[in-house]
């Protein structure tokens, strides 16, 4: 039984799931980010289809 060559791919597994790990965590708080820009976006874009009417015409009086 080779215990170095076992010993280093152990290590090596464990390496790579950190860094799976790692790496979906920062990919969660990326589309959590994302999310809560699209919720804002939203929101804001419901303030202008409750009154669709204003902001449309200017009144100019000469």
């Amino acid at each position: 039984m080779d215990i170095p060559a076992l010993s280093m791919a152990l290590s090596q597994t464990r390496t790579m799931s950190a860094v799976g790990t790692a790496v979906l965590a920062k990919s969660l708080d990326t589309l959590e980010a994302t999310g809560e820009q699209m919720v804002d976006m939203m929101a804001s874009s419901m303030e202008l289809s409750v009154n669709p009417a204003v902001g449309a015409n200017i009144n100019l009086y000469v």
